[in-house]
């Protein structure tokens, strides 16, 4: 038994000081891929439908700080204040999940963050416990604006469509600094759900939520918001 203990402990150990090393070297070199994009990939090899990836890592300096803005208006609102996790937002997402059928998220860009980069999709509770265990090494040793760059980077906007720059391509052709405040509220508009709606296609949903965005990008300061990120 005590054996069993000491090996238990190393693996904890090795997984520990593994998954520090990995963030902090995360930290500091764009990611060549995401837990999402090779579960996308997997998928497609089941599925016998064909998938092409587009994602091309672009620095936060080289993106309209628009988009960024536009990701917090749509998804996070407190992103700047939280370390983490919205817990009031959790608590409204429970209690309506309890009386309804549709369930509703309450996942901050950070939990998004690390859920996309280092795992995989799913509600059980070990894939939400890892999720909380990232979510609390990234807060701790990324700054927040770094924690957006690789959002908005890794983030899935299209089908097989990832980050800024291969969206702005792809439905504007023109590179992520070109984004008009407009297109940077469209592309945070489908991210309900960013495989059945299009950021160049929006529907009449879209749109409302297109000047939702707009408003709340105003109400949290513009591109200032951006300025004022921890770096």
């Amino acid at each position: 038994m005590k054996r069993l203990l000491r090996i238990a402990a190393f693996c904890a150990l090795g997984f520990f000081l593994s998954t520090v090393a990995l963030t902090l070297l995360l930290r500091f070199f764009p990611p060549l891929t995401s837990g999402l994009m090779m579960e996308r990939r997997i998928e497609s090899w089941f599925s016998d439908e064909p998938y092409q990836r587009h994602y091309q890592w672009t620095a936060i300096e080289k993106i309209n700080p628009a988009l960024g803005v536009a990701v917090v208006a749509a998804e996070d609102q407190l992103f700047a204040e939280h370390a983490g996790f919205d817990w009031k937002a959790i608590e409204k997402a429970a209690i309506y999940n309890q009386k309804h059928k549709k369930t509703r998220g309450a996942s901050t860009i950070s939990q998004q963050t690390a859920k996309n980069l280092f795992l995989w999709s799913g509600r059980n509770w070990f894939r939400k416990g890892m999720e909380v265990y990232f979510t609390v090494l990234i807060e701790t040793l990324w700054p927040k604006e770094r924690i957006l760059e690789v959002y908005v980077n890794i983030v899935e906007l299209g089908d097989g469509v990832y980050g800024a720059e291969a969206a702005a391509q792809y439905f504007f052709k023109k590179n992520a600094a070109q984004l008009t405040s407009s297109e940077a509220a469209l592309l945070a508009a489908v991210l309900p759900n960013p495989r059945v709606y299009q950021a160049n296609k929006p529907s009449s949903y879209i749109r409302g939520r297109q000047r939702w965005i707009l408003r709340n990008m105003q109400r949290l300061g513009g591109k200032s918001y951006i300025e004022d990120l921890p770096e």
